[in-house]
């Protein structure tokens, strides 16, 4: 039987999609020529999932099937300079501000999920149906911007261990993330291009020295590092999500530096605008549907966007006005609960209230 809606791509954007629109009774099919050992990279990708995609994945069906650490708290600095930050669940009004976890971990429990619900999974890339849905996680971009900057991601031991705190450390090469993951850091760490390639090959303890420097000696002591690799940063952004009789979603609409973790919490979102969208519209591909999805979608899509490429942007640099002008903002922003609270919820849901 023809499907209502086929989904290019067996990630987590697309297999949330599925559950969802499964669950609202919706007839689907997921399509992924390329299989599942490229669904996810082969060495560590630590991933943070916000409340608020709790939440979507809760509704999905897929929530108990995660092995997560939860973050109650995240500490913000910046290197050679002044002002620190704290935003905390207490803050935003959530048991957490968020849950990390592995990308493959993710992709597998996402098709375990898929594949107890009955949803079928084929390669046929053209599969015919009243709406085309791409979940593929690259496509043709209205524009895109490179940022001469590389992720270097790992799993890293520490001491003390990992616990439910998460830190976000501006450094002068770009922002340098640790999260906690059953007892160890995930490390996701924006550097030049061009050393990207070095911190990757060179010997652990070299390595983790290199970590300790840019991190600070204060609080962590860093003892390994694990499962090292690196990928390029650009923004890449499709200006239109909704064409005749197709719609995009997660990364097919947008590419985001990972700096604040935004990029698949993003991806979430649009896959449960467009399952609202759709709802029960006796043609899921209709016109109007499509964009109704694409209005719901243009706030949320411009202002993380925007935001994130701020951030990348701002906090980059040697400049000791800057960063004194940074480590005011990040003081007073301590100090005033209210606009903590309005970041963290902001970060968390978007413009939006909760999904």
């Amino acid at each position: 039987m023809r499907p209502e809606i086929v989904i290019r791509g067996a990630g987590p954007a697309g297999s949330a999609l599925a559950l969802l629109l499964h669950r609202a009774g919706r007839s689907v099919v997921l399509s992924d020529p390329r299989g599942r050992a490229d669904l996810a990279p082969p060495a560590a990708r630590p991933i943070a999932l916000s409340y608020a995609s709790r939440i979507i994945l809760e509704r999905a069906g897929a929530w108990q099937a995660l092995e997560v650490t939860p973050i109650e708290t995240v500490r913000v600095s910046q290197q050679h300079g002044i002002g620190t930050t704290r935003l905390t669940a207490a803050d935003a009004r959530v048991p957490a501000l968020g849950y990390v976890i592995d990308y493959r971990a993710l992709c597998d429990a996402l098709s375990g999920s898929v594949s107890a619900a009955g949803i079928a999974i084929d390669g046929d890339a053209d599969r015919p149906a009243p709406l085309v849905v791409h979940a593929e996680g690259s496509g043709q971009y209205s524009s895109e911007k490179r940022y001469e900057q590389a992720a270097v991601v790992a799993l890293v031991g520490a001491e003390p261990r990992a616990d439910r705190t998460a830190f976000e450390r501006f450094t002068t090469q770009g922002p340098l993330a640790l999260l906690p993951l059953a007892g160890s850091f995930g490390l996701v760490w924006a550097v030049r291009a061009e050393d990207a390639g070095a911190l990757v090959e060179m010997p652990a303890p070299q390595f983790v020295a290199a970590l300790q420097e840019a991190f600070g000696r204060r609080s962590i002591r860093f003892t390994s590092a694990a499962g090292r690799s690196s990928f390029a940063l650009a923004l890449r952004v499709r200006t239109e999500r909704a064409g005749a009789r197709e719609a995009y979603v997660g990364n097919s609409a947008q590419t985001l530096h990972p700096v604040a973790g935004q990029g698949l919490n993003l991806g979430l979102r649009d896959a449960w605008e467009l399952a609202q969208s759709i709802g029960e519209a006796p043609d899921p591909g209709a016109a109007e549907i499509l964009r109704r999805y694409a209005g719901r979608r243009r706030l949320d899509a411009l202002a993380t966007i925007r935001v994130t490429d701020l951030l990348a942007e701002l906090f980059v640099g040697t400049s000791a006005i800057a960063r004194f002008a940074r480590g005011a903002a990040m003081c007073a922003l301590d100090a005033c609960a209210p606009a903590r609270r309005f970041l963290a919820r902001r970060m968390i849901y978007g413009p939006s209230a909760l999904p």
